[in-house]
C-alpha cells in the first residue's frame, strides 16, 4: 500500500536544503560589501518581480532559494554590511544567527513556566548575567525584588513601564476604570518616538506627554523639568513618569539621569531609563559614567541587537519591583492555570509583556555571551568607540565641516558649512552611490548627518574609505558652489 503523500519537509530533505542555507548565508557575509548598502530599487518593483497568484502545487526548494538571490537579494538594504553607518546598528552575528536558528528549531513557545521551563529558566539566568556585566544596581536581580525580561524593542519596554507606572500611581484603579485624563509624564524633546506613542496607547494622551527643554548638548534640564512637575501639580494634575535617555536617537545625547532620579525621588515618580543603544558601552568599565544615577531608576532597557551582536529581535528590560509590573500586567484565565503559576515559585513571563505568547530569544543572547565572552564583546566596542573618534578628528581637520554635537560613544553628528540643502545634496549622492549608507537628524533646525559607527565587521578601512567618498562628493559638491 502507497504511503500517503504528506507534503511536509521530511528530515533529511531538511537536512540536505538545511545546508545549503547555511551556506548561503555564510557566502552573503562573504561577499556583502559588493552590494549597494541601500537597495536602489524603486516603489513597487519588487511586488512587480513576484507571482500574480500562489502555486497550486509545491516548488522544489532550490527554485525558492534561487529567488532569493534574483527577486529578494535586489531589494535588501544591507543592514549587516560593514558600510552601514545609517540609524543605529542593527548588527547580528554567527552566533546569534545559529542560536535563533535553533530558537525556530524547537518552536516553543514560553508564555508560561510550564511550557518550557529552559526558555524561562535560561532567560532570568542571562538578564541577571547582564546586570554584572554592565554594572546595573542590584535591584534588577531576580534574586532581589525586581529582576529583567526580554522585549522585542525598547518601545514595549518603555510602554510596560508606562503602564507600571500608571498603576502605582492610581493604586491599580486606572486598569479598572479607565484614567480621568490627570496623569502626565515628561521626557526630553529628544527622547525617542516611542514615548509618544507609549502615552497614546497607555491612554495617557499626547497632550500629557511634556517635552522638556534640552540644554546646549541636547541633553535634557533638570531644573526646567523640576519647574514643569510643578506647574502641573499646581494646575491639579498628577506628574507620575519621567523618561530619562542614555543615548538619543539623534545625536547620542546622555540626560543627566542622577538629577532627574532625585527629583523623580522626592516627586515620587517613576523613573525609565532608555539606553537602547548606548547602554551596551557600559560593558567597558571606562564608558560606565553613562550609567550614573541608575540607582535611582524604576527600569531600565537596553537592545542587545542594537550594539551587541544579537540579531532583532532582543531588548533587555529591567524593574526595580516586578509585583508592580505583574500586577499591572497579569490576566489569568483558567485555560492558562497549573500547578507550577499556582505555587508562586516560578516566572510567567506573560506577566512581564504586553503579548501572550513569546519566543526563546534568550538562546541567541546566550550564544553570543558564551562566543565572544566579556572580553570579546568589550574588544569591539572599545574599537567601534575608537573609529567613531577617529572619524571626528578628520572632521574637525577639514575646513568644510562642522561638528553638531559633542560624541561621547560611537555616533558622530556633522554637517557641510555650506547650510541644508548642500548636506542634503551630499548625503542624497552618498546613498546613491552604494558606497556607504547615511541617515540625517535636525539639530538646532539644521539639517545634520549622522554617522554610527557599530556593525559586527566594520573596520578601521571602511571608516577611512568613507570619508574618503564624503571629501570626494564635498569637493564635488564645492565645484558646483563656485
Amino acid at each position: 500500500m502507497a504511503s500517503e503523500k504528506t507534503f511536509h519537509m521530511t528530515p533529511d530533505e531538511f537536512r540536505r536544503h538545511g545546508h545549503v542555507v547555511v551556506d548561503w548565508i555564510a557566502d552573503y557575509y562573504a561577499r556583502i560589501e559588493s552590494f549597494p548598502v541601500l537597495s536602489p530599487v524603486e516603489p513597487g518593483q519588487i511586488r512587480a518581480s513576484l507571482s500574480a497568484d500562489p502555486p497550486l502545487k509545491g516548488e522544489p526548494f532550490p527554485a525558492i532559494l534561487a529567488d532569493i538571490e534574483k527577486l529578494i537579494l535586489p531589494g535588501i538594504t544591507h543592514w549587516q554590511s560593514p558600510n552601514f553607518f545609517a540609524y543605529f546598528p542593527s548588527n547580528a552575528s554567527g552566533p546569534a544567527i545559529l542560536g535563533d536558528l535553533l530558537s525556530s528549531g524547537l518552536g516553543v513557545q514560553g508564555m508560561l513556566w510550564a511550557t518550557s521551563p529552559a526558555c524561562t529558566e535560561l532567560e532570568t539566568h542571562v538578564l541577571d548575567w547582564l546586570v554584572h556585566m554592565l554594572d546595573l544596581p542590584q535591584k534588577f536581580l531576580s534574586a532581589s525584588s525586581g529582576g529583567g525580561v526580554i522585549e522585542d524593542t525598547a518601545s514595549s519596554a518603555s510602554l510596560c513601564a508606562l503602564l507600571a507606572a500608571r498603576e502605582r500611581a492610581t493604586n491599580f484603579a486606572s486598569n479598572r476604570y479607565g484614567g480621568d485624563g490627570r496623569l502626565v509624564a515628561y521626557a526630553s524633546s529628544q527622547a525617542h518616538s516611542s514615548l509618544e506613542k507609549g502615552v497614546q496607547v497607555a491612554g495617557i494622551g499626547r497632550d500629557n506627554l511634556r517635552l522638556i527643554e534640552i540644554d546646549e548638548n541636547f541633553a535634557m534640564r533638570p531644573k526646567t523639568l523640576a519647574r514643569q512637575i510643578a506647574q502641573d501639580l499646581a494646575a491639579g494634575l498628577v506628574p507620575f513618569f519621567v523618561c530619562a535617555t542614555v543615548g538619543t536617537t539623534s545625536s547620542n545625547a546622555i540626560d543627566p539621569v542622577a538629577a532627574i532620579g532625585r527629583i523623580c525621588r522626592e516627586q515620587k515618580l517613576w523613573l525609565h531609563v532608555d539606553a537602547a543603544m548606548s547602554g551596551t558601552a557600559a560593558l567597558c568599565p571606562e564608558f560606565r559614567h553613562t550609567h550614573a544615577g541608575l540607582e535611582f531608576a524604576d527600569s531600565y532597557c537596553f537592545n542587545p541587537h542594537k550594539w551587541m551582536f544579537t540579531n532583532f529581535d532582543c531588548d533587555c528590560f529591567y524593574v526595580a519591583d516586578r509585583k508592580a509590573l505583574i500586577q499591572t500586567l497579569s490576566v489569568l484565565p483558567e485555560y492558562l492555570r497549573n500547578q507550577a503559576t499556582a505555587t508562586g515559585a516560578v516566572i510567567d513571563y506573560r506577566d512581564w509583556q504586553i503579548p501572550l505568547g513569546r519566543r526563546f530569544r534568550a538562546l541567541k543572547l546566550w550564544f553570543v555571551i558564551r562566543h565572544y565572552g566579556v572580553e570579546g564583546l568589550q574588544h569591539h566596542i572599545r574599537r567601534h568607540v575608537e573609529l567613531a573618534q577617529q572619524f571626528a578628528g578628520w572632521i574637525k581637520s577639514d575646513d568644510r565641516f562642522e561638528m553638531a554635537a559633542p560624541v561621547p560613544l560611537n555616533l558622530v553628528c556633522f554637517r557641510h558649512k555650506g547650510g541644508d540643502a548642500p548636506n542634503q545634496t551630499l548625503m542624497d549622492r552618498l546613498n546613491r552611490s552604494g558606497d556607504l549608507y547615511l541617515t540625517h537628524t535636525r539639530l538646532n533646525d539644521r539639517l545634520t548627518l549622522r554617522l554610527c559607527v557599530g556593525q559586527t565587521n566594520t573596520t578601521g578601512r571602511h571608516v577611512e574609505r568613507a570619508w574618503k567618498r564624503i571629501q570626494e562628493e564635498a569637493s564635488k559638491l564645492g565645484s558646483a558652489l563656485d
